[in-house]
């Protein structure tokens, strides 16, 4: 079964973001995606260095609809700040240290703090101990790292590492 679906959770994935992408969800839409879904895992399998191994699925669901809301609330938040008084943000670049190994993991954690309105990654340090983000105001840099870390990090470590 693994050589006809070698990442499983990626095709499920490419089906739902294929329907959502094309808004329809009639029988031939779903062929196609399903053709998609399970035709780019199998084009791609050489290209990924390790197999993905989900440890705890419900971690990995709390951790999405977390970010999801986080995106929408830092809307808000940056919206005030660009609506403010421009003397008042305090950007920053901050060295996040990385308790993440897993590469997938890392890369997840970038794009999730680049997803999340005011941060971005910026580098990944060459021995990826340490990730520098930019966030668009940072009063107290270390506070950033707490949230990041216990936000984002700790939940992608239990899912991928623990």
């Amino acid at each position: 079964m693994r050589r006809l679906f070698p990442h499983p959770l990626l095709s499920a994935t490419l089906l739902l973001l294929w329907l959502l992408l094309v808004n329809a969800f009639t029988a031939g839409q779903v062929v196609l995606g399903g053709l998609l879904a399970w035709a780019i895992p199998r084009l791609t399998s050489s290209f990924w260095p390790e197999a993905v191994r989900i440890r705890h699925p419900l971690t990995l669901l709390y951790f999405v609809l977390r970010v999801l809301g986080d995106m929408v609330s830092a809307s808000f938040q940056v919206a005030a700040l660009i609506l403010g008084p421009q003397t008042k943000l305090r950007p920053a670049f901050i060295a996040l240290p990385l308790a993440l190994r897993n590469d997938l993991a890392i890369s997840l954690l970038a794009n999730t703090i680049s997803l999340t309105p005011g941060t971005v990654s910026a580098w990944l340090s060459p021995d990826r101990r340490f990730l520098w983000v930019h966030a668009l105001h940072a009063p107290d840099p270390q506070d950033i790292i707490v949230q990041i870390k216990q936000r984002y990090e700790a939940p992608l470590l239990k899912v991928f590492e623990s």
